[in-house]
């Protein structure tokens, strides 16, 4: 059990990782000390619901359904390509936390919850393939899922307030530029892996 445990936090890890919507959102949002547990909060909770309902079988429906998938597609692409043009406003005028005006936690929580739950990628990556190799592990689907569901929890936990921790030697406008321009043509590459 405990192997099947390690081999869920792996893959999940092996998943998360890479960087990506999610990511370059809890990485901003932790250099710029600004509500990170509220969005590290919705990321964790969005990745163990995800990586429950996957578990439980949802895979497959999903699977099943892909014309839900492509309209999802659509009004994630869109949605990223706003983003990604705020995010090249922002290196054009880069500044330090100092200069940047606080987001409000209303305007976090929902660019947190459209990143998180209109990026198809995220059900691609939870339910369907998280949830095909549970399956594959049998009775023991739980013990992985367990392991997938900690990865989520300790990457976005790390990534937010070990960004946090480390925004005060980076609080330069240069690493701003660089952070808005990576936030940005993530989100163009996401979006175009969308409609393509």
């Amino acid at each position: 059990m405990l192997s099947t445990w390690f081999t869920g936090l792996a893959t999940g890890l092996s998943l998360i990782i890479v960087i990506g919507v999610q990511n370059a959102l809890v990485l901003r949002q932790g250099l710029r000390r600004e509500h990170v547990g509220l969005v590290v909060a919705v990321c964790a909770l969005g990745d163990l619901l995800l990586i429950g309902a996957g578990t439980a079988g949802m895979g497959a429906v999903a699977a099943a359904h892909p014309g839900a998938l492509r309209v999802l597609s659509w009004v994630g692409a869109a949605y990223l390509l706003w983003c990604a043009i705020g995010s090249f406003r922002a290196a054009a005028n880069p500044g330090t936390l100092g200069q940047t005006a606080p987001r409000s936690r209303s305007s976090v929580l929902g660019t947190v919850l459209a990143v998180t739950w209109l990026n198809p990628h995220v059900y691609l990556d939870t339910v369907v393939m998280l949830g095909s190799i549970a399956a594959s592990h049998g009775p023991l689907k739980w013990a992985f899922a367990a392991g997938a569901m900690c990865a989520s929890l300790l990457w976005f936990t790390g990534l937010g307030f070990g960004a946090r921790a480390l925004s005060g030697p980076l609080d330069r406008p240069s690493v701003w530029r660089a952070v808005d321009v990576l936030t940005g043509l993530v989100m163009v590459a996401v979006a175009i892996s969308l409609l393509a």
